[in-house]
């Protein structure tokens, strides 16, 4: 099947994800992320059928995931999107084909309130190796969580404040950083968006420059985004390619919200974050080693390395 559009690192079919998965060679992938349709009864602009039995939407997924491990290179990471009610179903399944390596939990309300039940309020992330450990393993350090009003820390860290490490903080397997795509400049499509800092993390996480990362649901194609600009090659798939055709002939809107990611991981506080304390009256205490560049709102100590409000 040849490509609708392609770019120097990757390119995009149009049609059946397992279609499409059926002429690719085994082991060529090293990171595979899917964010298949929820079988919620959404409407696609491609005329799918989103309202499947539950029996019959499994069985589905079971097909295209056989494929996804198949194409994955030994040591190569896989990543499934999706709300717990089915990933528990699709863990399973990958627990005999697998290494299980977390669940993640993505702090996102993805629905109004529902009688009778607890409120929905994350997406369920699985992260599963093909073999015993992960080719590729290197997480971003995420800054201090702060209040977004003052800039405070939200967690005391009392006499341990020289201990942190001045790139951030461990990443968990609990995300209440991401964002849902609300915002026009952002949403590429009416139905729901990939985060573009979603991707950015997984892309960086679990692959390298150069690596090959395959999606077979492209949706607003973020996950192609994000691997070109990190410089990964990439591969993907989705019914009707319009809107990811149109998003990568106008990639400066993306290229600048990725560099305002980018600016704001690998580094203990961000700049919004020390901006908020100076004006809130709160000092850093000098405990704290922060990385990264400070401009003439802060101050900064050169004999220890510890920035400061001024």
């Amino acid at each position: 099947m040849k490509p609708v559009f392609q770019t120097a690192l990757g390119q995009i079919h149009e049609g059946d994800c397992l279609e499409v998965m059926r002429g690719m060679s085994d082991e060529t992938v090293d990171l595979a992320f899917a964010d298949p349709p929820f079988n919620l009864g959404k409407d696609y602009s491609s005329g799918i059928n989103d309202n499947l039995s539950d029996e019959a939407y499994v069985s589905w997924c079971h097909r295209w995931l056989n494929e996804m491990v198949r194409v994955l290179k030994p040591g190569g990471s896989l990543f499934v999107w999706n709300i717990p009610k089915w990933n528990v179903h699709l863990a399973a399944h990958l627990n005999s084909h697998m290494t299980f390596r977390h669940w993640i939990s993505v702090d996102i309300k993805y629905s109004l309130p529902i009688r009778g039940r607890l409120y929905p309020s994350h997406y369920s992330l699985l992260y599963y190796v093909k073999g015993s450990k992960p080719s590729s393993f290197h997480p971003d350090r995420i800054p201090t969580p702060c209040c977004r009003h003052c800039g405070g820390e939200l967690r005391d860290y009392g006499g341990y404040k020289d201990k942190m490490n001045p790139l951030g903080v461990n990443l968990s397997d609990v995300w209440t950083d991401i964002p849902p795509v609300r915002h026009a400049k952002y949403k590429k499509r009416d139905a729901n968006a990939l985060s573009l800092k979603l991707m950015d993390r997984i892309v960086n996480m679990a692959s390298d420059p150069g690596d090959l990362v395959f999606d077979p649901f492209g949706g607003s194609g973020t996950t192609y985004i994000a691997a070109e600009l990190n410089g990964r090659r990439w591969v993907g798939s989705e019914l009707d390619c319009q809107t990811i055709i149109a998003r990568f002939k106008d990639l400066d809107g993306d290229k600048i919200h990725l560099e305002d990611i980018h600016k704001n991981k690998n580094v203990l506080f961000t700049k919004a974050d020390l901006l908020h304390r100076k004006k809130s009256g709160i000092p850093l205490p000098s405990a704290y080693r922060v990385n990264g560049e400070v401009d003439d709102e802060c101050a900064c100590n050169t004999d220890t390395g510890v920035a400061a409000i001024a």
